[in-house]
């Protein structure tokens, strides 16, 4: 733990090197490019075309408390990007921010069928993501890696999950579903995630968000998750006696045993009432325990965050550091969907090294 004296700056930790695995590209759109879009398209359903308002109210919006009522704001987001321009650029601009803030690999996640609405093929807008992240991407020593989403509450996950493998060699790394989690269990796409077994592809999948275990079991020993979208709530299957001493139920012993990634997300699980704030967000107890925990965005517009406000956030609320920045940065790219070596040397060629440039000396 960091000393206020000693804490790093807003500046420092904007040039440390990071790892996000759960970032949604139609979740970080720059408000001025909404705006743009709208008018180029004719989308009229923005509540307003001021560029401060419009984001402003992207964030209050998103912070209800609610998963339901946080996922309504997608509807002008994905609205914008229903043609090939609006794909790539999106995807251009979203890699750059990335690069921007530090982000030295990133696996961005869409639904390609939501993008669908207006007649694009899926090869199309597949296509035109990869394109886009390509360009935003070149010259920044940013690595992009693809997911592809299937929305829980569609019934076209298998046809997804054989897109995300037919695109394994173009950029798509993996596979996700989301959505409402309440009410639509991972077992209902239960078909996609064998096939996705068969053909030796990764996947992940949002679980332990807006539900609790039963979810995040269900994900893991029906499914086949490699890793959990959030699992925030696996802390309902930990009990704190009264001495302060943690007892691990069986899920979360297990999912701690087998060093499962959480794609944590503490300023989102805020958002959508899974914490009640950063302080008390339960990354602080998950780590102490030893889970492979992750820091991730999800969705920067419409939570108003980067990956160096989360940070900067878990600074403020925890204590944290550089050490614990760089702990957190090598556990996301040692769970990240890209093959070994090239996580390897990622961590060893400019993780590390970045590092011990800002700390002065080698951590």
């Amino acid at each position: 733990m960091e000393t206020a004296s000693t804490a790093p700056d807003p500046a420092t930790i904007r040039r440390a090197p990071k790892v996000v695995l759960h970032d949604h590209l139609d979740g970080g759109l720059r408000p001025a490019t909404i705006i743009e879009l709208a008018d180029l398209h004719g989308y009229d359903g923005l509540p307003t075309t001021d560029v401060d308002e419009l984001a402003a109210w992207f964030v209050s919006g998103a912070d209800r408390r609610d998963l339901g009522l946080y996922l309504e704001t997608f509807a002008h987001t994905v609205g914008v990007m229903q043609h090939v321009d609006a794909c790539h650029r999106v995807a251009a601009e979203c890699a750059a921010d990335l690069a921007d803030d530090g982000v030295v690999y990133a696996e961005v996640r869409y639904a390609p069928s939501l993008l669908t609405q207006e007649g694009l093929a899926l090869e199309q807008v597949i296509e035109a993501v990869q394109a886009g992240f390509a360009e935003g991407s070149a010259g920044t020593g940013l690595t992009v890696g693809t997911l592809l989403t299937a929305m829980r509450t569609d019934t076209d996950s298998l046809q997804i999950a054989e897109a995300a493998v037919r695109y394994r060699d173009h950029g798509v790394v993996g596979f996700d579903i989301a959505g409402r989690e309440a009410g639509y269990p991972p077992t209902m796409h239960l078909e996609a995630f064998q096939y996705l077994q068969r053909e030796n592809f990764h996947f992940t999948i949002h679980a332990g968000e807006a539900f609790g275990p039963a979810s995040i079991w269900e994900a893991i020993q029906f499914c086949g998750a490699e890793r959990l979208g959030h699992g925030v709530r696996i802390v309902d299957d930990i009990t704190t006696d009264a001495d302060g001493t943690h007892r691990l139920g069986r899920l979360a012993a297990f999912v701690r045993d087998r060093r499962i990634p959480l794609e944590l997300c503490p300023t989102s699980n805020v958002h959508t009432g899974a914490a009640a704030s950063i302080a008390d967000h339960p990354i602080g107890a998950l780590r102490a325990l030893g889970f492979r925990v992750t820091v991730n965005t999800d969705n920067r517009l419409m939570s108003g965050v980067s990956m160096s406000s989360e940070f900067k956030a878990l600074r403020d609320a925890f204590g944290w550091g550089l050490g614990d920045f760089r702990w957190l940065t090598i556990n996301g790219m040692k769970s990240a969907f890209a093959p070994f070596d090239e996580r390897l040397a990622l961590i060893e060629d400019v993780i590390k090294p970045g590092y011990a440039d800002l700390a002065g000396t080698a951590v």
